[in-house]
């Protein structure tokens, strides 16, 4: 086996939580695609994950969490909300994904994002050894690059962006854009979720930094940095082991008896602004208001995982989706049969997958999303291959998942007659459709993802 150089991951949350307090605290390893995917890179190279525990205070100690060495960074209550709830989730996030809210500048939050950034950096440098690989996550930690090559000029570098990142048109907003660009130029490798991300990055940096070169590769102070489309994907074998579980197929086939043999439609989302909830619900309140479909024929299920309540935009959301929940129910349901169930909670592995099986039509309609691992999860679960997956065209999965059915979530009466169509599709063309997208998702998993970056970086 070769040797590998070891790996910093650097992230704005750590890949587990603590829980308890005093001595009886202790961590506990997070779920998600990101900590799937860098657990066995960190287990077979070594290394540390450095990031923020999600609380305000003192860092907690070094931990260990099975394979994964923890390093903590601390956040005053303060800079939780300035930096985290100010900057990076007021400011960036709605600009980020095409201002679907208006981003919000306040300037005395930028100087709380910088030092968060700088205490990032600082901790990266003291875990740095020579030959080392740094892997810096997302838009919370766009300066840490930059910051780390001063510390250590010599280091090997990398940068993953998972959300989208915005033509120039909209990054040209941020009164700090040159400043934020080269913060990211600090990297070796900058990697983002689809080819027009990228080369949206390399416009604004030809744009507004001294930076030169191709869509591949820039110049930059006497520095190549590449630049590539690198999209994520998920853990498949584990989706598909978990919908190959015995208990796991009960609970679908329970789901399905307890909605009385309806035909099921389904979304999985945060309960986010940008994740296109409310307009998915008015598409089927429209549908059997024209009853184009019947409630006691097709039943919605929306899985509405809380997120961020404390930044304005999402507490307006949970009350439009709640509200227009209530409206669809108060005038279509009858005893035993809801039109809508909505779950405002996040649900375990298990209990999702059986969610998955038990899904007729999985609906995916973001107004924006760098990737979305939700359609992927679906089509991994589909071993069977029916089902049919809706997918909106602004989600970056759409660029591999082109067997999906498309839509732009806007336009709702497209949306209702792809809906429709989803519902009455016949099972050999599910079987065709579904066939290819399986193939595409087990081609590329997760692992392949941080394989190539990683591989790009050592180069």
């Amino acid at each position: 086996m070769p040797q590998h150089s070891k790996l910093i991951v650097v992230a704005n949350r750590l890949p587990a939580s603590r829980t308890g307090k005093g001595p009886s605290a202790r961590w506990e390893r997070s779920p998600g695609g990101l900590v799937s995917a860098m657990e066995p890179v960190l287990a077979e190279r070594g290394g540390v994950w450095i990031g923020w525990d999600g609380g305000a205070g003192p860092a907690p100690r070094p931990a260990t969490v099975g394979s994964l060495d923890l390093r903590a960074v601390g956040l005053s209550r303060s800079e939780v909300n300035e930096y985290y709830h100010g900057f990076c989730n007021t400011t960036l996030w709605p600009l980020y994904h095409d201002a679907v809210i208006n981003p919000e500048f306040h300037r005395s939050w930028w100087d709380p994002y910088l030092a968060v950034n700088k205490r990032f950096a600082l901790a990266s440098a003291r875990s740095y050894r020579k030959g080392s690989l740094v892997w810096v996550h997302d838009y919370q930690l766009q300066m840490v690059p930059k910051l780390l090559r001063d510390r250590k000029p010599g280091a090997k570098i990398g940068f993953f962006l998972h959300i989208p990142f915005p033509p120039d048109e909209l990054f040209a907003w941020i009164p700090w854009r040159s400043a934020i660009l080269r913060g990211l130029l600090g990297a070796d490798v900058i990697a983002f979720q689809t080819q027009a991300s990228a080369e949206n990055f390399v416009r604004v940096a030809k744009r507004y930094t001294s930076a030169e070169g191709t869509e591949r590769e820039l110049s930059f102070e006497g520095r190549s940095i590449r630049v590539k489309a690198c999209p994520i994907s998920i853990a498949t074998s584990e989706f598909e082991k978990t919908a190959a579980l015995p208990a796991v197929k009960r609970r679908a086939a329970e789901i399905r008896k307890q909605l009385a043999g309806r035909t099921v439609l389904l979304g999985v989302d945060r309960l986010d602004y940008t994740k296109g909830i409310p307009l998915r619900l008015l598409a089927y309140e429209e549908l059997l208001k024209e009853r184009t479909l019947s409630a006691n024929k097709v039943v919605m299920l929306q899985v509405a995982v809380p997120s961020r309540e404390v930044v304005p935009g999402y507490e307006e959301t949970r009350r439009e989706v709640e509200q227009t929940v209530g409206r669809i129910n108060g005038e279509n349901s009858q005893p035993g049969k809801v039109a809508v169930h909505y779950f405002r909670r996040s649900l375990a592995r298990e209990e999702l997958v059986a969610y998955y099986l038990a899904a007729d039509v999985m609906l995916v309609t973001p107004l924006r999303d760098g990737m979305n691992l939700v359609a992927k999860e679906y089509v991994a679960c589909r071993s069977d291959n029916t089902g049919v997956l809706v997918l909106s065209e602004f989600a970056g999965a759409a660029r591999e998942l082109r067997r999906a059915l498309l839509v732009n979530p806007r336009d709702l009466e497209t949306m209702k007659k792809t809906i429709v169509e989803a519902v009455r599709m016949k099972k050999e063309d599910q079987r065709m459709r579904m066939a290819m997208l399986r193939s595409n998702v087990r081609r590329h998993d997760v692992h392949d993802w941080s394989r190539e970056f990683l591989e790009a970086l050592a180069q």
